[in-house]
């Protein structure tokens, strides 16, 4: 008899852990979410034996979990993505990455930043060599952005949240949440400096796990002349594993910035980042470092 027909019918919890109580799932999903897709990667990187390998991928694929798209003919050979059913699994992902983080690997406390030792910052500067997982992401008017679109040098700056004056977005304590403010700060700092972004032929993008029409509506508050993104489900968090906490009943970045070159490869990571608007200027000399652009006239 399989695990999932001993599972309570009537349980939610029980039915999901019918299909995915095995913690090599959860780790096959983590990878394919981060764009390690091909069965020789996979298995490359999570060290698991070519047997358990096949049959988790195949469990995977009959719970509707993942999807095979043929990429070779000869021999036979498939690229592992996940279906509509798998994203559902991604704030599941970032989820239990908090409760690890913050329950096991801190002390419980609810922070928006880290220390610049810890283990979540090495993560986040193990981004550096890192391609971008081809996620699409809304902006603020709705229109879908490729975050990995491989065209031009372009920072993408992460943020906790930011809400226009009157909405009542922020939820109650914000303020006393280490590193949670700032976040406009950090964006009227990035629209100051837009115009030499743009000369060093850098494009910028702010990303939160806001709603596109929050974001529309802070934009134009604070009249920003670049793009806001929506993370809202997760695909871009859940693909880099990046840093999170919850607040009000959200999952949000804490404060992160990557500088990711034209072949969609990280180059840079700024985190954590303690000077919101500080952070700026310092993303935008290693632009002029990395990229080679020309420096200030």
């Amino acid at each position: 008899m399989r695990r999932e027909d001993l599972a309570d019918a009537d349980c939610g919890i029980a039915q999901a852990l019918g299909v995915l109580g095995d913690w090599w799932t959860f780790l096959i999903v983590r990878d394919v979410a981060g764009g390690t897709t091909r069965f020789d990667a996979l298995q490359r990187e999570l060290g698991v034996s070519r047997r358990a390998l096949t049959e988790r991928l195949a469990a995977l694929v009959e719970h509707g979990v993942l999807e095979r798209r043929p990429y070779s003919r000869h021999p036979p050979r498939y690229d592992y993505l996940l279906t509509t059913r798998g994203e559902g699994l991604l704030p599941v992902l970032i989820a239990l990455q908090d409760w690890g983080t913050r329950h096991l690997m801190g002390d419980g406390d609810v922070t928006a930043t880290a220390d610049a030792g810890s283990a979540e910052a090495r993560r986040a500067h193990d981004l550096v060599g890192r391609r971008l997982p081809e996620v699409v992401l809304p902006a603020a008017d709705g229109q879908p952005v490729a975050v990995a679109a491989t065209d031009a040098w372009t920072v993408l700056y992460l943020f906790p949240g930011a809400y226009a004056p009157g909405t009542h977005g922020y939820p109650p304590g914000w303020a006393e949440i280490p590193g949670a403010r700032g976040c406009t700060l950090e964006s009227t700092t990035y629209a100051k400096r837009h115009p030499d972004f743009l000369t060093a032929g850098v494009r910028v993008y702010g990303i939160s796990t806001q709603r596109p029409d929050q974001l529309a509506d802070f934009a134009a508050y604070a009249e920003l002349p670049f793009p806001l993104l929506s993370d809202q489900d997760g695909r871009l968090g859940a693909g880099l594993l990046l840093p999170v906490f919850r607040a009000g009943g959200v999952t949000r970045f804490k404060r992160l910035t990557l500088l990711v070159d034209p072949t969609a490869v990280v180059r840079a990571v700024q985190f954590p980042v303690t000077d919101p608007a500080g952070s700026v200027q310092e993303m935008l000399t290693l632009v002029r470092e990395i990229a080679g652009s020309p420096a200030d006239a």
